[in-house]
This record gives structure tokens, sequence and C-alpha cells, in this order.
């Protein structure tokens, strides 16, 4: 970067004041309106458990996504029974307590269940800290719950080898973040003429802009963007992912990011782009409310069938979504059971048409569940 050369967004002089075209947003806007209020009206309609299944279904999916966006799997079983114990969900076994998992899980959830109460400089803190217990990011030491100092060098985001990478974004130095998280807070807790949605994809700009931490910039950000969300709806309860719809679009993330980042003052493509992946997100979760639904349609035909542990929890698994097909040797591993007593549990479940042999076998017979009539 020549010295006075102004390539990024936080260099221009009248940074941060954001400007967009509101009318140009407003088709998008109202159709994001149409189907939040579409969405939350059929979730009304449903149970108390019902809800509280789609709630934990979405989380699960939302944690699991904002870390996969970084590059970062978590074990799926984990997430969702950290969750299952924070809402007190019934979910049978839970997977056993994991401190990384539960940091991630408690900021999300302290974003949307606590959008009413102020962000804070302790509260940011607080989620970073719980995202790296250790201290550490991988194999790297790492400033926990504290804004970073640049000890290494400028925070940059970038990519390739290490003999030619390439830069594709320089944040803010170390030395004006206080100030600049100063001015995001003051804003963030204000009420003022933005739209709540537009102003969660502000929010979601600005802090990752900023790049506040030695790392998690980009899955608090989301927290953040979250949060304004939460405020924006008036609820505890979140129905969809809009962390899972901006890692199906990954690529066009990151390319709105640089791009708005190394633009004018004017945001509008950038808001449209997340207004339209939010309008995305909540369309999608017609496929969650469905399986849910169905999950529910489907224990309540086999009620009266007598079924162990390892039958519920195995066809639990089929019910969410099972990778790949239900064999012998995967039954016997997910129900950590014996070859030949994955094989009875088997054979009960054909003989009451709760399974039946799949017709794509191939070499090794494989199983579905039969359908409802």
């Amino acid at each position: 970067m020549k010295r006075g050369e102004k390539i990024y967004i936080w260099q221009q002089k009248t940074w941060p004041q954001w400007t967009y075209d509101q009318p140009s947003l407003a088709s998008l806007l109202a159709q994001v309106y149409l189907a939040q209020g579409r969405l939350q009206g059929r979730m009304h309609d449903l149970g108390m458990d019902l809800r509280d299944q789609a709630t934990l279904r979405v989380l699960t999916e939302d944690v699991l996504k904002t870390s996969e966006i970084e590059g970062e799997s978590l074990n799926p079983a984990s997430v969702k029974s950290s969750i299952a114990r924070r809402l007190g969900v019934d979910i049978g076994a839970l997977a056993p307590s994991d401190r990384h998992v539960d940091g991630v899980v408690e900021m999300v959830l302290d974003a949307i269940q606590q959008h009413s109460t102020k962000l804070t400089t302790k509260r940011l803190y607080g989620w970073h800290a719980a995202m790296f217990p250790t201290g550490y990011s991988g194999l790297s030491k790492i400033r926990v719950g504290q804004w970073r100092n640049d000890a290494q060098g400028p925070m940059q985001v970038v990519s390739g080898a290490m003999t030619r990478q390439k830069i594709h974004y320089e944040a803010p130095p170390a030395s004006q973040v206080n100030t600049e998280m100063t001015s995001f807070i003051r804003w963030f807790n204000a009420d003022h003429q933005d739209d709540p949605v537009i102003k969660a994809g502000l929010a979601h700009l600005w802090f990752v802009t900023v790049h506040p931490f030695d790392d998690g910039n980009g899955r608090i950000a989301r927290a953040v963007g979250d949060m304004a969300l939460a405020r924006a709806e008036g609820s505890v309860q979140r129905y969809y992912s809009l962390s899972a719809q901006i890692q199906r679009e990954r690529k066009t993330y990151y390319e709105q990011l640089e791009a708005t980042q190394k633009g004018k003052l004017d945001v509008t493509q950038w808001l449209a782009w997340f207004l339209a992946c939010l309008l995305r997100a909540l369309q999608g979760a017609d496929q969650i409310l469905a399986a849910v639904l169905n999950k529910a349609r489907y224990w309540h035909a086999w009620a009266g069938t007598p079924l162990n542990a390892r039958q519920v929890k195995l066809l639990n698994k089929m019910l969410d979504g099972l990778e790949g097909k239900l064999t012998t040797s995967k039954w016997a591993a997910i129900g950590k059971c014996s070859q030949d007593t994955a094989l009875r549990d088997i054979a009960e479940l054909l003989e009451r048409q709760v399974l039946m042999r799949s017709e794509a076998s191939g070499r090794s017979t494989s199983y579905e569940l039969t359908p409802l009539r």
C-alpha cells in the first residue's frame, strides 16, 4: 500500500458514515418482512414441542455452519447436545460436553435470546473468551477476551501459499480499534433512522471491517448480525439460519465483502446481497418445518410399537437425514453394539414393517424407512 493511498473503506474521509439507496432496496426489504411474518405465523400454529424441535434443528445448523464458513468442523452430536442442554429439550442420550463447542453455542444463544440486552465491550470479550477457552486458535496462541494488538503485524485477510499470498483486505491498525469499537457499539445500541433489518446487514459489515480480535471475527460478526435480526423480529426463537445460507454462498459472500471493503461508503450493493441472502434463508426454512412435521407424524404413527433405545436412536438418525446407506455395520457402529445385535434390531423392525430393504442396496443389503400411508 502506497503512503496516502486510500484503498480500503475505513480510510475514506467520512468513515464510518454509511450511505445506501433505500428506495432501490425497498422491494427486497418488503419480501424479507413478508417471509419473516409468514414463517413466524406457521411456527406459531405448531405446538410448543414442535417449535422447540425446530429451534433445536435450526440452531444446531447455525452453529455448525458459522464455523464451517471459517473452515472449522465441529462435531454435530456435541453441538446438538450442547444446545439441547441449554434449551431444556429432551433428545435422549447426550454427547459429552466439549468446551470449545459450548463456547460457540453460548455466544449464538446469548446473541439471540438476550438480544434486548445492550451490546458492550465486556460482552464481546466474553463471547471471544468462550470461543477460545484454551487461549489458542489451532496451534497459535492469541489474545483472548481483548482487542488485537498487531504484535505480529497488520491484521490481514489473505489466501494462497506462503510464498504467493494474496492480500484481500487489511483492517484498521490496532491503535484505532478501541475508538472504532466504541463508535460501533454506540451506534448498535442506539435507536435511529436505519431500518432494523438493514441495520443487521450494516452491523455485520461494520464489525468484520474493523476486525477487532486476533481470530473469530467472522463468527462474532454473524452473531452480532443475528442479534440485530432478533431485535428486528422481537423474538428469542430462531426458525432459520442465515449462517447456513451464507455457508452455501460462501464464495459470493467473500467476494461481496472484499468488493465492499475496497469500495466507497455507499454500501447499497452489499445490502442488496445481504437482504437477498436473508430472503433465501427464510424461504429455505420451509424444508426445516417440513422435516420437523414429518418426524412428528412418523413417531405418532409408530407410537404403539415397542422399540429399544438403540432402535429409537437409529430411527431418529434416519429421520434427521443419515448420511449414506443404513447397513448392518453402520447400525452396529452408531448403536455401539455387535453385528449380531444390530441384525436382531433390524430384523425386528423389518418384521414390524418400520424398516424395509432398499431396492438400491448394491453389494451389501441396506435399509430405509417404510413410507407412511
